[in-house]
């Protein structure tokens, strides 16, 4: 692969994690942003699920996406990314029970998220395999890396451990509010601000 190449690849993979990252940026899968992330864990569970599911499904949809009739093109999508969903719903309740229950209904509800069908939809179909790999890997680790920071802060405020892990002292008193709705709320918020302003500090600096 020649040098131009090179950098056609890292920025298609980079690009998830911060020009087009798919919660600070594209404002997608907020459900399971808000709802799941209480912790890291959990976070980093729904994250590599969906990077599973992403990646398996691009990769699907690239090498179909000559064959397949555009009157059916979004229900084969839809039955692409199922098949990949229930194989992690499985992986989950045989190997992971307890994170299964934890995420509820959320790993289900893959099949219907904004970030797997609009990357089917708007990049794999339209795009070599390789380019569409890229592209999903990108996108689901900058997704995963999102969900971890907003679960990890979540849980550090309210109950004072990171992967289960104390890391406050007695001290401090968990802030309840961050294990909540509103929590997750205020917790986005503040990780959307703090990334506009840097980059409006980076244009600066041009």
């Amino acid at each position: 692969m020649s040098e131009r190449g090179q950098r056609s690849s890292f920025a298609e993979f980079t690009k998830g994690f911060w020009k087009e990252n798919p919660i600070l940026v594209m404002i997608l899968g907020m459900c399971p942003t808000l709802a799941v992330t209480t912790s890291a864990i959990n976070g980093l569970t729904m994250g590599l699920a969906v990077v599973f599911v992403l990646t398996g499904s691009s990769l699907i949809v690239s090498i179909i996406r000559n064959i397949v009739p555009k009157q059916v093109r979004i229900a084969t999508f839809i039955v692409v990314i199922a098949t990949f969903v229930t194989m992690v719903d499985l992986f989950l309740k045989a190997f992971l029970l307890d994170l299964s229950k934890a995420l509820g209904p959320f790993i289900p509800l893959i099949v219907v998220n904004c970030i797997i069908l609009g990357r089917a939809e708007a990049f794999a179909s339209k795009h070599s395999v390789w380019r569409s790999l890229l592209d999903a890997l990108g996108v689901s680790f900058g997704f995963t890396v999102t969900l971890i920071f907003l679960g990890g802060i979540r849980e550090i405020l309210g109950m004072r451990t990171f992967f289960g892990r104390s890391v406050l002292g007695e001290g401090f008193e968990p802030w309840i509010i961050m294990l909540l709705p509103p929590g997750a709320f205020i917790t986005l918020g503040f990780m959307l601000g703090a990334k506009n302003l840097i980059d409006r500090k980076m244009k600066e600096r041009k």
